[in-house]
């Protein structure tokens, strides 16, 4: 029989529930979310880090995806990969309460036989890795053993050298900093405690090497709530998540990204965006160029919890498991910016070769560009990559006088900047337009009626009834010429 929750006892209370039903599909009204951005992303410089079931996540998601956080993982009261074993016993029990002890080495065998399958990846990614361990002396809901053998089990794939384990704080289970939460010993509600101490700061210094000073004032960069529907729909993910982007990464620079994983009862249904802005990891994101992303359990989730146990999908540890893949599938997106061309503004830009129709536009070749864009105002003239330094822009207005800019691409497809403008005039006569009504068209002598209806002088053109409610905009394009259409 499962064992009912215990008082101030965040993982039991927050486990218990999964071995009774299945999942429940998320019920909830669709907020207004933004897509989430293309970035441009150094996909090495990659991380994620987690508390408590969002630990236990960023285990799973360093090591199966280890090819993707190959620069490391930071973990705050989590255990070792696949520490439950699909079995929620093991998971309230040995990797929560140690309450037997987690066969670690059986763990690294499986981990080992997944990777060679192909479930995960190699683990040879893992030996760069950094990891950052951190475990309270008054947490009781993951206790210090399981954390321990964390320490052990990454032993077997990182170097000793590139991991940190902070122990010795008093803190209860939450995650902690050094100015905003509960008294530090507390386990409870937002399980955001004050310990006098700067976890987030400490984790992404250890996985990223020295930083800038933190922002301690207003950020400078935007909070996003994006669409998760876009990679996932139930499977106890909610509708939405966020991200923070600093203000240098919204404008083509190239940033890092580091994932942030919610405990239990802490995604946004259960605490509103503390999580996301309480917790100390944007202050360094602002002054870094580090990307935050914080995707959201919902509703429908186990208390809230990620799955690490099996409550949602068999293969929830492995590269298939549909929360992993969705968090994978954000990261790409976040991604799949185009790095900014590193091209100069072509010079010379010159119109030649009026027709009535048609005009010339050239330019001076650019260094590195692997073609060109032609942009007639705001509006891009040619089709294709132009792979010449000129371009024939046809389908014009006779008589009229057009402005062209010119920007260069590189072999990524991305633009540089605009050249300066060039302008030119089509030969003949401008078209000129009128618009009235049939009445008024056949009295100006620009159409005539026959049998009530009206037609164009010239052209001949149906106009419609010859009256004055029906208007008609008549382009005159010779001597007593007209046709229906518009002018530019």
């Amino acid at each position: 029989m499962v064992q009912p929750a215990r008082s101030g006892r965040l993982g039991s209370a927050l486990l218990f529930a999964a071995a009774l039903t299945p999942i429940a599909m998320l019920h909830t009204t669709v907020h207004a979310a933004s897509a989430l951005p293309a970035l441009v992303l150094d996909k090495t410089q990659t991380t994620v880090s987690g508390l408590s079931s969002g630990g236990f996540m960023a285990v799973q998601l360093h090591v199966a995806y280890s090819a993707t956080f190959a620069k490391g993982a930071g973990v705050v009261a989590g255990g070792p990969f696949y520490c439950a074993e699909g079995s929620v016993t093991n998971a309230t029990g040995r990797c929560m309460a140690h309450n037997t002890s987690i066969p670690v080495a059986t763990l690294v065998s499986t981990t080992k036989s997944w990777a060679t399958s192909g479930y995960i990846d190699p683990v040879a990614n893992l030996q760069n890795s950094k990891v950052y361990l951190y475990s309270g002396t008054s947490d009781n809901t993951v206790k210090q053993a399981v954390m321990n053998d964390l320490q052990t089990y990454y032993a077997s794939f990182v170097p000793s050298a590139n991991v940190v384990y902070k122990n010795n704080i008093a803190s209860g289970h939450a995650m902690i900093t050094d100015d905003t939460g509960s008294s530090c010993a507390t386990t409870a509600s937002p399980y955001i405690n004050n310990c006098g101490f700067d976890l987030a700061g400490a984790m992404l210094q250890q996985l990223y090497g020295t930083l800038n000073a933190r922002n301690n004032g207003t950020l400078g960069g935007s909070f996003i709530e994006y669409d998760q529907t876009a990679f996932i729909t139930g499977h106890g993910m909610a509708t939405t998540g966020w991200a923070y982007v600093p203000a240098a990464c919204s404008t083509g620079s190239t940033c890092k990204l580091h994932v942030v994983l919610h405990g239990c009862k802490q995604n946004t249904a259960d605490i509103g965006t503390q999580y996301v802005k309480n917790t100390g990891y944007n202050r360094w994101a602002d002054t870094n160029k580090i990307v935050m992303l914080y995707p959201q359990t919902g509703t429908g989730a186990t208390n809230s919890c990620w799955d690490w146990w099996g409550y949602d999908n068999a293969n929830y540890s492995k590269k298939s498991g549909p929360q992993m893949a969705a968090v994978k599938a954000m990261v790409d997106k976040l991604g799949s910016g185009t790095p900014p061309a590193n091209l100069a503004a072509p010079t010379g830009v010159a119109t030649s070769g009026a027709t009535a129709s048609s005009l010339v536009v050239s330019w001076g070749s650019v260094s590195g560009a692997a073609g060109y864009n032609v942009y007639r105002a705001a509006t891009k003239a040619n089709a294709t990559l132009v792979a010449g330094t000129s371009y024939t822009d046809t389908g014009l207005a006779s008589g009229t006088t057009y402005s062209y800019t010119v920007r260069a691409v590189d072999a990524n497809g991305a633009e540089g900047p605009a050249s300066a403008t060039a302008t030119g005039t089509t030969t003949g006569t401008a078209a000129v337009c009128f618009t009235a009504s049939n009445y008024a068209h056949t009295t100006a002598g620009r159409a005539y009626q026959s049998g009530g209806n009206t037609f164009a002088n010239g052209s001949n053109q149906a106009m419609g009834l010859w009256n004055t409610f029906t208007t008609t905009t008549l382009k005159q394009t010779g001597p007593n010429y007209y046709v229906i259409g518009t002018c530019p």
